[in-house]
């Protein structure tokens, strides 16, 4: 059985590898395309392109620019002169944000009456939206802060008459940037794409060009077909995930602060799910074409419904309750954990447990379904 064995994996690696554009493809492109991901999905709103509406024009107006100015999150790229210039700006997105201080601004703040500023912003990224002006309320009230401080002085009271103080902190991810949480979820997807293309290709490929009928000649066993065709594309995973990792502590400085062991060990539980899965698919196909389109109807649900881009507790219930069969939530549930916040088994247990179940449940209609004829 060893041998049989052997001789398959020896097959599968110099079909895999002997093409260098394929090497390519399994080692380089996982690699490139979550460098490329990592840097273009991000949460962070740095930047952001302001048009300033000052009527009143006063020292008091101007102080409160330069608090928007200084804070590192806004740039004032248009000065504006009346209320007719703003719609052009927003449709033709040259801004993302408009502050829109009114005339008489200083006398309602010199007379202790309540002062008011209008931040328009672009809806159309309610996301964005909800972050610019999270950060256009944390200026204005440092800004309200300080002018209530100085009347208080002027009267003599050097205390804050506030006796509750807010300190906010973020465990895991200090900073709150987003690189920290992408960059991990994106070695997760990656994973899933090319272990479920590659796999379910590479098997239908051979029925295609009628190797497959060399199999059938053999004496070799269905379990034996099943794990020659799979080792040899979770040894690659392994590969492409090692690199990956060591790209994401170069270049982004996301290092993982649990216990590699565990990560590696349950990686493998991961990817033998998906190959589980993509032999599920390429048992179904009779060409690389269908393969191909079963893996992407698979693929874009899975990465949507894994709480990768959207938090899963948001979701209708009744989706909540399918995102219980997908192996990509649960992953990224245990490498999180590993990753960002040096957990383990104690604190993990149930994402385990479901992987563990997925990847068997696989694994088994896979071995089932599979028969070694032409069909």
């Amino acid at each position: 059985m060893l041998h049989r064995i052997r001789q398959m994996l020896i097959k599968e690696f110099l079909q895999m590898l002997r093409d260098p554009r394929m090497r390519v493809v399994i080692f380089g492109i996982p690699v490139i395309q979550m460098m490329i991901m990592a840097f273009a999905l991000t949460t962070d709103v740095m930047n952001i392109r302001t048009a300033l509406l000052d009527m009143d024009k006063t020292a008091a107006s101007r102080e409160l620019v330069s608090g928007f100015t200084s804070s590192g999150y806004f740039k004032i790229s248009h000065n504006l002169d009346s209320m007719n210039e703003i719609t052009p700006l927003l449709d033709h997105g040259d801004v993302r944000a408009v502050l829109h201080i009114p005339a008489g601004f200083s006398e309602e703040i010199t007379a202790g009456r309540r002062a008011k500023v209008q931040m328009i912003t672009d809806g159309t990224d309610n996301n964005s939206t909800a972050i610019v002006l999270g950060y256009a309320n944390n200026v204005i009230s440092t800004y309200g802060n300080k002018i209530m401080m100085e009347r208080l002085n002027k009267k003599g009271i050097t205390e804050n008459p506030m006796h509750i103080k807010t300190i906010p902190r973020a465990w895991f991810n200090t900073n709150q940037e987003s690189k920290y949480y992408f960059v991990p979820s994106l070695i997760a997807v990656m994973l899933f794409i090319f272990s479920l293309l590659l796999t379910s290709i590479g098997i239908v490929k051979e029925k295609e060009i009628g190797t497959i009928e060399q199999v059938m000649v053999t004496p070799i066993r269905r379990l034996e077909f099943i794990l020659g065709k799979t080792v040899p594309y979770m040894i690659t995973g392994y590969i492409s995930m090692s690199i990956m990792l060591v790209v994401a502590f170069i270049v982004f400085g996301v290092h993982v602060k649990g216990s590699l062991f565990l990560l590696y060990l349950f990686a493998g539980v991961y990817l033998c799910g998906n190959m589980g899965l993509a032999l599920i698919i390429s048992a179904s196909s009779s060409t690389q074409q269908q393969a191909m389109l079963t893996s992407f109807l698979i693929l874009m649900p899975c990465v949507m419904l894994s709480g990768f881009m959207f938090p899963i507790h948001n979701m209708p219930h009744a989706v909540q309750w399918v995102t219980f069969l997908n192996p990509m939530r649960w992953f990224l549930q245990i490498l999180r954990g590993i990753v960002m916040k040096d957990v383990g088994i104690a604190s993990l247990w149930p994402a385990i447990a479901a992987q563990l179940i997925l990847s068997i449940s696989f694994i088994t209609i896979a071995s089932v379904r599979f028969k070694k004829t032409m069909a």
